[in-house]
């Protein structure tokens, strides 16, 4: 395979839940020839769903990478390609694919269009700049409909769709598909699994529409390029195809558009020509943006990293996976080489690291290298003080990759281990599991003695679980999972006093400080350039030295603890600036600890003072029901306290789309089914916290929630 970077495609799969993601991604292992037989979700053979649960429930929990080889035009290519989970619990593993990689392909129902969790994939790729392209799948499915779903792309997603192939048949009906740029049809054989495509002119009864769709794709791929307008303003028929490919890889790279394709994974239709257009239009490593860093040793300088195998070695972590033979640590490449056996540095904890063994990797197999150059996503044994998220580098020319951003958990349980020897698996099995999943956190409560799981949805906390018992064969009870409520402040309060003050012969304890406190957010720390930890800014205002320097890390040490703790009910106090503006200090009995203490009580007066409330998770729910259930559905949503903000006619269907806290939520799809006899169906995502109405927030403290 060629080492050229123009070579090299890094791709991800990515769509909402049933798409048929997983399906594509088969299809293109096949006839990469990576698999001699096909792997169907629906039996549970998938190569990529090679978890135990993924083949249970039938759906992607993990993102998997694998490596395989296309020839196109008489060039080998290399495509690493990661399919990624279309459920909304498992968004994290969607963020942290795409945050690696160059081009997505994203993958539409036929007969849906774009629905909830597209539109939130859409958006994680905006967020990263992911070039993408566009698969209008399950054109096979009964009532499949591609003017429709396009139709869908450009106004939900806000897209430039441009169509490269139309359908030739829709439904039970489908042969194969028409080429638009070539104008030409392709029937894929279906006694050969599609591996037979015939090429020939298009079916007169679809000349018309497809002489109408291909004028829609001059004059989109001539409003991308200056000199292709010209010739389209001249004479449209002068325009070659490859003045139309250019024009359309070129606004694909520079975000300006996104190329529709479409066909059935499932039926074999249309997967080679996905693979050839994955060539054609998305970039190669060196055609997207040096990737951009900062200086260890200072922040504020930014550095850039060119996709370069002589640049200094840079590459960051995206994925860790326990494994028998030693922790797998997925990365992608940006510069540099990396040989079998070198140290690097990972600048974020000043860690050295082995990379003892690279492999290249095949969903569940593996192949070993020698050495690995830039633009390349590969697993490596050895790695053993690093997650997702964190920087590997030359030790010499040290820099930190701009990081990911993971979401905070909404939902959490207690879970108790059975036996003193459980006890110690469990704390192993839930150091293992944060190293693989960022969104996953645990705490052991002194009070209580639980230990406290939390994720972003209930099915998340349920496959955690399973893990846990299953998998890493620890016996543990599980609790109800509960809400993770916040607290949050009404209002500022200044000259909030903590005075700690303790004498018991001998040497004493003396702290004394004064804060103020006001409400505050990402945003506003963001222009003020201030450390916003766990959505807390901590400032310090002191002048003339009424506190030591030395003291002042121990002041805000206290602040933080006691926000994260909670003051009010126990939950996390978040979203507020403290202030430290005055204090005392005692030449023998002040000490670390003593204003330590200080700034924890100053914090409870400045929350008592300002007033606090509770917040609670609302999440986003997108119901789709047949009509005669809309009813009972809307009914339902009002009694569980959620405001419905949008219903929108889809033939004979009905999509809702509503805010509800996550506390009503519970065991809603069972509820669901229930009241529309199966029927219906939904999707929930984190929407934002929002204040609870004040009779319900005493319901909370006072059952402990």
């Amino acid at each position: 395979m060629a080492s050229d970077l123009s070579y090299i495609r890094n791709i991800g799969i990515a769509a909402h839940i049933d798409a048929g993601k997983t399906t594509v991604t088969e299809r293109i292992l096949y006839y990469t020839g990576k698999n001699y037989k096909l792997g169907e979700v629906h039996e549970g053979t998938a190569t990529m769903d090679f978890l135990q649960e993924e083949q249970e429930r039938g759906i992607t929990i993990q993102s998997a990478a694998t490596t395989c080889p296309w020839t196109h035009k008489g060039k080998e290519y290399k495509i690493n390609l990661i399919d990624t989970p279309g459920h909304v619990d498992f968004t994290i593993e969607v963020e942290r694919s795409l945050r690696v990689l160059d081009g997505a392909v994203a993958v539409f129902d036929g007969k849906e269009g774009v629905e909830a969790q597209s539109e939130t994939v859409w958006r994680q790729a905006d967020r990263y700049n992911v070039p993408r392209m566009c698969l209008i799948n399950k054109m096979d499915k009964l009532g499949a409909n591609f003017a429709y779903s396009f139709d869908t792309i450009k106004k939900r997603l806000g897209a430039n769709a441009i169509a490269m192939q139309i359908p030739w048949g829709e439904g039970d009906e489908l042969q194969g598909i028409i080429d638009l740029l070539e104008m030409r049809a392709y029937h894929f054989d279906p006694d050969s699994m599609g591996a037979v495509v015939t090429e020939m002119d298009i079916p007169d009864e679809l000349q018309e529409s497809a002489a109408k769709w291909r004028h829609d794709l001059v004059e989109g791929a001539a409003a991308l390029d200056d000199d292709l307008m010209e010739a389209y303003l001249e004479d449209e028929d002068s325009i070659t195809q490859e003045m139309i490919r250019k024009a359309i890889r070129k606004g694909t790279i520079a975000l300006e558009c996104n190329p529709v394709f479409c066909g059935s994974a499932l039926k074999n239709v249309g997967v080679q020509r996905l693979i050839d257009a994955v060539i054609d239009y998305l970039p190669s490593p060196q055609e997207v943006p040096e990737m951009k860093g900062t200086d260890p040793k200072d922040k504020t300088v930014a550095m850039t990293r060119p996709h370069d195998d002589t640049a200094p070695f840079s590459a960051l972590v995206f994925k860790v996976v326990s494994d028998t033979h030693g922790d797998l640590t997925y990365m992608r490449i940006y510069s540099g080489k990396l040989v079998k056996g070198t140290r690097v540095i990972n600048p974020g904890n000043n860690k050295r690291e082995i990379a003892s063994r690279i492999f290249e990797m095949h969903a569940k197999d593996r192949q070993a290298l020698d050495e690995v150059g830039a633009g390349n996503i590969v697993a490596v044994v050895g790695i053993k003080n690093s997650i997702t998220g964190d920087t590997l580098c030359d030790s010499d020319n040290p820099v930190i990759l701009e990081r990911m951003e993971f979401p905070e958990p909404v939902i959490s349980m207690s879970i108790e281990p059975n036996t003193a020897d459980d006890k110690r698996k469990l704390s192993e099995a839930l150091v293992t599991i944060r190293r693989e999943d960022p969104s996953f956190r645990s705490e052991y409560n002194d009070e209580t003695g639980q230990t406290i799981i939390a994720g972003m949805g209930e099915l998340h906390l349920e496959i955690i679980k399973n893990k846990i018992v299953r998998d890493m064969k620890v016996g543990v009870e599980v609790g109800r999972p509960r809400v993770s409520y916040r607290e949050a402040i009404n209002g500022s309060a200044d000259g909030c006093r903590g005075l700690f003050k303790k004498q018991s012969g001998g040497r004493g304890q003396f702290g004394d400080c004064t804060v103020n406190i006001e409400p505050y957010t990402a945003e506003q720390a963001e222009a003020d350039g201030l450390d916003f930890k766990d959505n807390v800014a901590f400032v310090n205002g002191i002048v003339g030295g009424s506190i030591p320097k030395e003291f002042i890390p121990s002041v805000e040490t206290g602040v933080r603890n006691t926000a994260k703790g909670g003051v009010s009910a126990g939950f996390p106090l978040i979203n507020i600036k403290v202030t430290l503006v005055d204090g005392k200090y005692h030449d023998v009995d002040s000490s670390q600890i003593a204003f330590e203490q200080a700034g924890r009580l100053a914090l409870r007066e400045a929350v008592s003072k300002a007033g606090s409330v509770l917040l609670e998770p609302i999440m986003k729910v997108v119901i789709v029901t047949p009509e005669d259930y809309l009813g009972n559905v809307t009914g339902d949503l009002s009694s569980r306290r959620g405001m419905i903000l949008d219903t929108e006619d889809k033939g004979i269907i009905k999509e809702i789309t509503a805010d509800v806290p996550l506390s009503e939520m519970f065991g809603y799809t069972t509820d669901l089914r229930g009241m529309s006899q199966g029927r219906a169906a939904n999707s929930m995502e984190f929407k934002e916290y929002r204040a609870m109405p004040r009779n319900l927030q005493e319901e909370v403290i006072e059952s402990g929630a």
